[in-house]
């Protein structure tokens, strides 16, 4: 297609990439960029951050203007310009222009579809009322802002606690206005598995955030004051200034739709590894489009900038000629909130576990950011979930106030070289004092996993703590164990282990337990030796203290368990 008409339908991240990768391939094809809104390319990312004042000049979140684009890369952009149909038969689409009202046809020889995804504003009475707002683009957000300085805003109702949620909260927060959390599933950041998400639960209670989980919101209405009421289906009712829904978003597939393109998951339109549709002559790009899974390899909505960056460039190899392909979509990701960074990368234990996947480990750890001897050192707690069968990385996930993002993203890259823990065990990161440590979070993962895989521990499943008949030993010191400890455990000291060993039951499971893990392995591998039938709990107490009420409960409910 060389020299021909290319069209693209939406700008921001998937949209404007396209663009100029296809203006970097073909100096001489016709460039056309229709974006409905007022800006063509923005950092939608950025967005809490301006409502919050962090980034305080709106301007910054533009990341390239029409001219810009019509300057470097001799595109046509054309803003408040509403693509209403798609003609195939006749390779058109039928333009509207929402300034003028004038409609005109374009022709195309390839078009490009990256109409990204909306907001999900729930049917809910009163979801339409003044004071309540969703948060897709810069109107949005300067309408929030708006709102918060005319109306001196001192408090405020977020309603949903994934990424975007939790960072409106924190931003809202720093500019002085307490907050509500209304989350309808019982923890936050849906993504995490449940006990990784205990530990940001505890941060936003500790911020003074009233954090309401299991309860999702079932009316909005207005007091005469001006006030929204928000209330809940448990019965309880928040007044507050205003509201912001961050409920999730939904593909803008509708022109897709009803031009007859095949869609799937949740409507998203199907598109191949070259992110061409079922129209030889029409691509997809960006949150509106079905992408898949690096771990389980199954159709799935992926809403992140990374891969629609990405995917906008392998549309314009695919029309250029090129061969390129998308690997799939492995849901690396990162959310600052309340001086914690949250991370993961490929499949959470959930979806394993919905997946039908057996056949695979976890392992948990709590090492230091940076060496312990270094001040400021924090922890950061980890999970990492690999195949029982050959040590491959399936996912990773991470809380904490330092270095979290550059772990994660070391396993990510691992995960796309189809890596193995041991891979991990063997990694040769940076190292310095107030950087690391000669064995990096990453090298400790690997290893813990590894001496499972090697046979050098067996490990006890939290989950089936509460209906196994094993003895539990901690084996902490006596302060430490009687500052908290699991119901029932006797305490042994690492260190007085070896002498009383006459204590311990030769035909009973023993689990070993400490703080983080460290020292009941080295339990582990003193009774393994001895004869004894031991196994220890991953993560020690620090795992234990943060596991959510009921966890493990489905799995005995159906009288099994995790992997």
């Amino acid at each position: 297609m060389k020299g021909k008409r290319i069209l693209i339908v939406g700008g921001v991240a998937g949209g404007a990439s396209c663009a100029a990768r296809a203006r970097r391939l073909d100096e001489g094809a016709e460039i056309v960029l229709f974006e409905r809104g007022e800006d063509v390319s923005f950092a939608n990312c950025g967005l809490p951050y301006y409502i919050g004042g962090v980034i305080r000049e709106e301007q910054s979140l533009h990341v390239a203007s029409p001219e810009l684009l019509k300057s470097r890369f001799n595109i046509d952009v054309r803003t408040r310009s509403e693509v209403t149909r798609i003609d195939r038969a006749r390779c058109e689409i039928e333009v509207k222009s929402l300034e003028t009202g004038e409609v005109y046809r374009e022709p195309y020889a390839a078009l490009v579809l990256a109409p990204g995804a909306a907001p999900i504003r729930p049917a809910i009475e009163g979801v339409d009322l003044p004071g309540v707002f969703t948060v897709r683009n810069i109107p949005d957000s300067r309408a929030i802002r708006g709102w918060i300085d005319e109306r001196h805003a001192s408090t405020a109702v977020v309603v949903g606690a994934g990424f975007i949620g939790l960072e409106l909260a924190e931003n809202l927060a720093q500019r002085g206005i307490k907050v509500a959390v209304l989350e309808m599933l019982p923890q936050v950041m849906p993504p995490l598995d449940p006990e990784m998400a205990e530990f940001v639960s505890f941060r936003l209670i500790e911020k003074r955030v009233d954090l309401r989980l299991d309860d999702a919101v079932s009316a909005l209405t207005q007091e005469e004051n001006g006030s929204l009421c928000v209330k809940t289906n448990s019965g309880k009712s928040f007044i507050t200034d205003m509201a912001i829904l961050s409920v999730g978003v939904r593909p803008e597939s509708t022109l897709a739709k009803e031009a007859g393109l095949a869609t799937g998951v949740a409507g998203a339109i199907q598109v191949d590894e070259n992110m061409r549709t079922n129209d030889p002559k029409i691509w997809a790009v960006g949150d509106a489009v079905e992408v898949t899974n690096f771990i389980t390899g199954e159709a799935c909505v992926v809403p992140l900038a990374g891969p629609a960056n990405r995917q906008g460039r392998v549309a314009a190899d695919s029309i250029c000629g090129r061969t390129t392909c998308s690997r799939g979509v492995q849901g690396t990701a990162v959310c600052g909130a309340f001086g914690l960074t949250i991370a993961m990368t490929g499949a959470s234990e959930k979806l394993l576990r919905r997946r039908g996947v057996r056949d695979y480990e976890k392992v948990y750890l709590h090492p230091d950011s940076h060496a312990a001897y270094y001040p400021g050192a924090t922890p950061i707690h980890m999970k990492l979930l690999f195949s029982r069968g050959d040590g491959k990385i399936l996912g990773a996930q991470a809380v904490g106030e330092e270095g979290v993002e550059r772990r994660i993203d070391v396993i990510a890259m691992a995960i796309q070289m189809r890596a193995t823990v041991f891979d991990l065990e063997e990694a040769e990161l940076c190292y310095a004092p107030q950087f690391g440590s000669a064995k990096d979070p990453v090298n400790l993962a690997g290893m813990a996993a590894a001496n499972v895989l090697r046979g050098d521990v067996r490990l006890a499943r939290w989950e089936d703590l509460s209906r196994s008949e094993a003895l539990v030993v901690d084996v902490r010191e006596p302060l430490e164990y009687a500052a908290d400890h699991v119901d029932d455990a006797i305490n042994i000291p690492l260190g007085e282990l070896r002498e009383r060993l006459s204590e311990l039951p030769q035909d009973r499971e023993i689990f070993v337990c400490c703080g983080v893990g460290q020292r009941s392995y080295y339990a582990a591998r003193v009774l393994t030796q001895r004869g004894f039938q031991v196994k220890s709990l991953s993560g020690g107490m620090r795992t234990y203290s943060h596991l959510p009420e009921g966890f493990g409960a489905d799995d005995a409910a159906k009288g099994t368990t995790a992997g």
